[in-house]
This record gives structure tokens, C-alpha cells and sequence, in this order.
């Protein structure tokens, strides 16, 4: 039987327990198990870094809703992308990356990956021939986020899987902005779909993890080898708070969207506010495929300051109901300056972003109360 989105993020991998009738999976906070006779573990069950019951649960739910056979959960969304980066490549190879991304995704590959040999370009993922060109018989991986952070732009999933395939690499798309309630890379041909399931996912702001989702056995194998050999696994009680998370996506998710629609309406009239970054905005650059290949245009706002990089700083700092802090996803709205705060990693390289930049992650809260807030913010 073929489950809709709610029903598998409630019910997939989160049976009640056999033993008592538990509706909520236990969490199983131990290191090491009784096995039945040398060479015997109890239902394969050895040792907690190599699988755990609650980890089991979360992973069958995150494979569920991403529409993959099979999903890794990590200790964070930067282990996720390690482990895959270190199952996939080896020293000599390279990667395609975004021209905009995560400041720790920038640093995990400038900093980490490059000493270790991994060579990587930035490139335009707007671009489909932008894409192609930065390609090299030596790419193994082509590595999207969209919507993009903090720019929110967005890339044609399916065309660029086409392209990276074409080429013998693997597509890997950052789906944390849009959550696989909006979006699922896989169905659109990425190998791979990255996760830090402390933002949306979680949602709650309580709880650091990451994911890896895929559907090709021999990849998923290898994947798996990787996150018990390196061990950055998330621990049994983050594996339950982010599944508990995952049983309220889909209603948040269009609250989030909700109010950051009337959110993006109030910033484009607003005199302090140069320009909107928005993909449910017409004019944004890939409105169309955004709205081709996203179910809505997520809880992620950005906008430039009319006064340049101080007045964008002041409106972070005068924010109240918004809190100013690092992350995204929350039932909580966050304001922040990336420049200086999430991206500051990339001052100076291809991935700097402007200094007048500021990033909302639209929270659930009365949205009458989220928009007082930026108006007593944004007047000068």
C-alpha cells in the first residue's frame, strides 16, 4: 500500500514496540548488547556505534519520506557530508560545488578536503552549461544545494542530473531548505540527498544530526561501511528527538511557508529593503523550476538592506520576536547577518556573500506578531 507524506513520517519505522505496546519507539541508550553465543548477536545487534535500534527506526522513517531505499543518520549534517565525500572520492579526484552554499560546507571542502587532495569548482548551479563546463574527467560528484543558502537560488534537478550522469558523476543534492516534505531529489535522478536534520527536520532547535538518502544498493553499502568505520553517528537520544520531529513536518512546514509568503509580501513594500531573495517571487530567477520541482517554496527569506552592510547589521541587532542566532528550521523565527555569522568562512573566496545580506528563517509564530517585529526593525 502506497502511504501518503504524514502517514509515513508518523508511522514509518515506529511500529509499536513488540514487547509492550509502546506507540513510540524506546530509546535504546546503550553501548553494547548480549549476544546469544560467540559469533551470534541478538538480531544482529553488536555494538551501538555499529547499529542501534532507535537509529534503525530513524533512518527506515528518513528513508520513507525521501523516497529512498535506504538512509544514514550522523552525528551532524557536516559528518553526513564527510563520511560521503570520503566513501565516494579519493585524493586527485574533484567536485562540482555551488557558487553559493553553506559557509560549513565551503570550509569542509576549502579547508579539510582540499589539504586531504580533493579538488574542487564553484560554479553557478543556475547554469546547466555553467555546470557542464566546470566537469572534468576527474569529477566524481556534482554537488547541488537548492534553494541555496543564504541566496535561495535554485537548480534544475533533473537537467543536472542528466549532465553529471553524462559525465560519470554522482548528483548529491543539500535538500535542507526545503525539507523532503517540499521536495524529493531522488525522484528528480540525484544518487544521493544530504540532510542536516537539525534544521527542518528536527525542527524543534533541540537536536544536531545529519543524513544521507539514497537508492543504489552497492553506493548505500559503501556509504554504510564509511559511517561505521569513521563513527560520527547520531546518538539514540537525538535519533528520537529528530524522529519526534519528523511526525509534525508536513503541518510546520506549510505554516512556515505560510508566513514567510506574507512575510516576503510586506519586505517587497518596504523602503528599507533593496531586494527580496524569495523563489515564490515571479521575477526570482528560477521561479519556474523551483515551482516545477518544489511542492511550495519554503520558510527561508532573504533580503538586502537599502543601506548597505550597517544598516543590515542594525536590523539584525533591533529585531526582538526574531532571535538572533545561527541555524534555520525551528519553530522559532532566526534573523542573522550571514556575512558575519554562517558564512563568514567564505569571506574572500568565491562564495562570499554580500555584506547587506540578511537571512529570516520564517518560524510558526502569529505571523501579525513576526511582522511588527521586522517593522519596528527595519525602520530607521
Amino acid at each position: 500500500m502506497t502511504h501518503g507524506f504524514e502517514t509515513l513520517a508518523i508511522h514509518a519505522g515506529q511500529e509499536p514496540d513488540p514487547a509492550t505496546g509502546a506507540v513510540v519507539p524506546p530509546i535504546f541508550q546503550t553501548s553494547t548488547y548480549a549476544q546469544d553465543a560467540v559469533g551470534h548477536p541478538r538480531r544482529g545487534y553488536e555494538y551501538s556505534r555499529t547499529q542501534n535500534p532507535t537509529r534503525d527506526a530513524l533512518q527506515e522513517c528518513l528513508a520513507a519520506i525521501e523516497g529512498g531505499r535506504r538512509a544514514l543518520a550522523f552525528a551532524s549534517g557536516l559528518a553526513a557530508e564527510d563520511t560521503l565525500l570520503r566513501a565516494v572520492c579519493v585524493p586527485g579526484d574533484h567536485v562540482v560545488i555551488p557558487d553559493d552554499a553553506y559557509g560549513g560546507t565551503y570550509r569542509l571542502f576549502s579547508k579539510v578536503a582540499q589539504r586531504w587532495g580533493l579538488d574542487f569548482t564553484p560554479a553557478s548551479i543556475h547554469s546547466v552549461d555553467a555546470v557542464r563546463a566546470a566537469i572534468t574527467d576527474r569529477t566524481k560528484i556534482v554537488w547541488l544545494e537548492t534553494p541555496t543558502n543564504p541566496l535561495l537560488g535554485i537548480a534544475d534537478i533533473a537537467a543536472l542530473a542528466q549532465v553529471a550522469h553524462d559525465r560519470g558523476a554522482l548528483l548529491v543534492v543539500d535538500n535542507t531548505f526545503a525539507s523532503p516534505y517540499l521536495q524529493q531529489p531522488l525522484h528528480l535522478g540525484a544518487d544521493v540527498v544530504v540532510h542536516s536534520t537539525t534544521k527542518y527536520i528536527g525542527g524543534h532547535s533541540d537536536v544536531v544530526g545529519g543524513a544521507l538518502v539514497g537508492t543504489d544498493d552497492e553506493l548505500l553499502d559503501r556509504l554504510a561501511f564509511h559511517q561505521n568505520a569513521m563513527g560520527a553517528v547520531c546518538g539514540p537520544f537525538d535519533a528520537w528527538l529528530t524522529m519526534r520531529g519528523i511526525k509534525t513536518l508536513g503541518v510546520r512546514m506549510d505554516r512556515h511557508c505560510d508566513n514567510a509568503e506574507k512575510v516576503v509580501e510586506f519586505l517587497t513594500r518596504n523602503k528599507a529593503v533593496s531586494q527580496v531573495l524569495y523563489p515564490g517571487l515571479p521575477e526570482h530567477h528560477g521561479h519556474e523550476v523551483a515551482a516545477k520541482q518544489m511542492r511550495r517554496f519554503g520558510g527561508m527569506v532573504s533580503f538586502r538592506a537599502a543601506g548597505g552592510e550597517e544598516a543590515a547589521v542594525d536590523i539584525c541587532n533591533r529585531a526582538k520576536l526574531f532571535v538572533l542566532g545561527e541555524s534555520l528550521g525551528g519553530v522559532e523565527s532566526l534573523i542573522e547577518h550571514p556575512g558575519r555569522m554562517t558564512h563568514a568562512s567564505a569571506a574572500g573566496s568565491p562564495l562570499e556573500v554580500p555584506g547587506d545580506l540578511v537571512r529570516l528563517s520564517v518560524g510558526i509564530e502569529t505571523i501579525d506578531d513576526l511582522l511588527a517585529d521586522l517593522e519596528q526593525a527595519l525602520a530607521r
